[in-house]
């Protein structure tokens, strides 16, 4: 194919593409890439992924199920790293003396 035939293509592919960022479903490729996969990729690699028939753009259902699929994994790695990171503070025999007679009233 000549270079500017492809980038003509290219071109068209992507002003039919609204989104600046969407949901593709990958094909099954010679080189190895499989099939099924869903990735969220820019418009211009979209066009590409599309013009060399290595995907297609997946339906709004797809798309959203993705969407929400990554936002739950981003949840549950939000939580576990907070979770790990417990503070603590290690203090001396004297310090601890020295708060609990703080907090204790003086007798008289």
């Amino acid at each position: 194919m000549d270079l500017r035939q492809f980038y003509h293509k290219l071109s068209i592919i992507e002003e039919q593409i609204v989104e600046p960022h969407v949901v593709v479903v990958t094909h099954e490729t010679g080189d190895g890439g499989r099939a099924g996969h869903k990735v969220e990729v820019s418009r211009r690699n979209a066009a590409r992924l599309i013009l060399e028939d290595r995907a297609h753009l997946a339906t709004m259902e797809e798309a959203v199920e993705y969407r929400n699929n990554i936002q739950h994994a981003l949840q549950a790695a939000q939580q576990r790293a907070a979770t790990e990171r417990v503070q603590m503070n290690l203090i001396s025999d004297a310090d601890l003396r020295a708060l609990k007679s703080a907090i204790r009233p003086e007798k008289r």
